[in-house]
């Protein structure tokens, strides 16, 4: 597992230079940081969806069988691995006028471990109360923020300024990435808790 968590929401400059100064491959932080951290709201989404049930803050709550838990797990889970690289790739898009552009490689990591508090506010998920669920998120998206701003210079060698715009245009993407992805989780939820998501995708 990461040995970078608890640095990143420490000390993260210090971190960062860290984690720059390893030169890592991306199937090491997958193995390493990204299989184990995106598990925190896969798993706590399915204890939390199959043993309490989604709340809107009344005494009704809406679960879904352990079968459709696992099924939805599943999906939640590929389409978590799927988008750390493709927010990585968009930020290696957005840095090709750069100088020294960073490669794919280096972008990649940098969106993985960019995305620990993302990952670590789904434990939450855990007992799944819709508006601290949210409140969660809110502050996962703002660390995660500030680990762009930090870590955008020294992580992938530009000044401050271009550092500051690439973080800013990132943030943005990376929360509709976001938005997409919880979308496409509401939508399964939804179907896994009036119908078997096995059936629906087999018949």
């Amino acid at each position: 597992m990461s040995n970078h968590v608890w640095g990143l929401l420490l000390h993260p400059e210090h971190e960062w230079r860290s984690i720059n100064a390893e030169h890592e491959t991306v199937s090491h932080m997958y193995a390493h940081h990204i299989l184990w951290m995106a598990a925190v709201p896969v798993l706590s989404s399915l204890i939390g969806t199959t043993q309490f049930g989604w709340t809107f803050g009344g005494e009704e709550s809406y679960k879904v069988s352990l079968l459709n838990g696992f099924a939805l797990g599943i999906a939640f889970y590929a389409l978590i691995l799927l988008a750390v690289g493709v927010v990585g790739s968009i930020i290696h898009w957005l840095a090709r006028k750069i100088p020294n552009r960073p490669s794919r490689r280096e972008c990649i990591i940098f969106a993985g471990y960019t995305a620990t508090p993302m990952f670590l506010s789904g434990i939450f998920a855990i007992y799944p109360i819709y508006w601290l669920c949210l409140l969660a998120l809110i502050v996962g998206v703002l660390y995660t923020a500030y680990l762009l701003y930090t870590g955008t210079p020294s992580f992938l060698s530009i000044s401050h300024k271009k550092g500051f715009i690439l973080s800013g245009v990132t943030l943005g993407i990376g929360v509709l990435v976001l938005e997409v992805l919880l979308s496409v989780v509401v939508m399964l939820w939804s179907m896994g808790s009036e119908n078997s998501v096995i059936w629906y995708f087999f018949r």
